[in-house]
């Protein structure tokens, strides 16, 4: 199972949320490329970034931040937040971006979706947001009436390989994964699976393992050091 360390990034900065609201955001660092660093000295090999100002502006605005990153640390990046045209992921990966996540697009526009896996092939991902089981869009302000596994057998369908969910009520909140949607998730389709929300601790990371995970993204957790980033690459190899 993969680890993927998250560095959310608001004006530049690293921030956290806790259960997706804005008006939480909390500076957890002060550079993102120096903490992205921290994470390669960790035996990273992967990183999660969103722009979470791209979230809510539906363009891409912290561009050079996750760009730096890419081309100044071995990590891989793994990048969503405003990406919403073949514009957008034809510069990204231009610039070294190594997997784009589609999130608000896959619901709204299906179809952006299955051209990038056309162009892009693997490098596309998306992004299954949902609270109580049903999908938000736009930053997670907005609601659906689409539950999470319809949606992501829509994209497995049009090609899509890998998908990152979020149960948004766990996000920054230190209360472990929701294993039951996951685990839901993971045998609906056969997309690779990475799990995004509640990590808190090792146990935590020994269970998604365990319940074949191809990944997990840590963030808050590394922050407040409920969980040793390096014990968790090196129960995962």
């Amino acid at each position: 199972m993969i680890i993927l360390p998250a560095i959310d990034v608001i004006d530049g900065k690293p921030v956290r949320l806790f259960k997706g609201d804005f008006a939480t955001a909390k500076q957890v660092a002060e550079d993102a490329l120096e903490t992205a660093e921290s994470f390669v000295k960790a035996g990273c090999s992967w990183i999660h970034m969103v722009d979470l100002d791209g979230s809510l502006k539906k363009e891409p605005v912290n561009s050079e931040t996750f760009i730096s990153v890419a081309k100044n640390t071995p990590l891989k990046v793994e990048l969503g937040g405003g990406i919403r045209t073949m514009k957008d992921i034809d510069f990204y990966v231009n610039n070294g971006i190594s997997r784009i996540i589609l999130g608000s697009v896959a619901l709204k526009n299906p179809e952006l979706v299955k051209e990038a896996v056309k162009e892009f092939g693997d490098i596309i991902a998306v992004g299954i947001d949902a609270k109580n089981g049903f999908v938000a869009t736009e930053g997670w302000v907005q609601g659906s009436d689409v539950y999470f596994t319809d949606l992501a057998r829509q994209m497995e369908s049009v090609g899509v390989k890998t998908i990152i969910f979020t149960d948004i009520s766990k996000d920054g909140t230190l209360t472990g994964p929701n294993l039951e949607q996951l685990n839901e998730i993971n045998n609906a389709v056969s997309c690779n699976i990475i799990a995004s929300g509640g990590v808190t601790t090792i146990d935590d990371i020994t269970a998604l393992r365990d319940n074949n995970l191809f990944g997990a993204i840590c963030g808050k957790s590394i922050y407040e050091k409920t969980l040793d980033l390096k014990e968790a690459v090196e129960v995962c190899r």
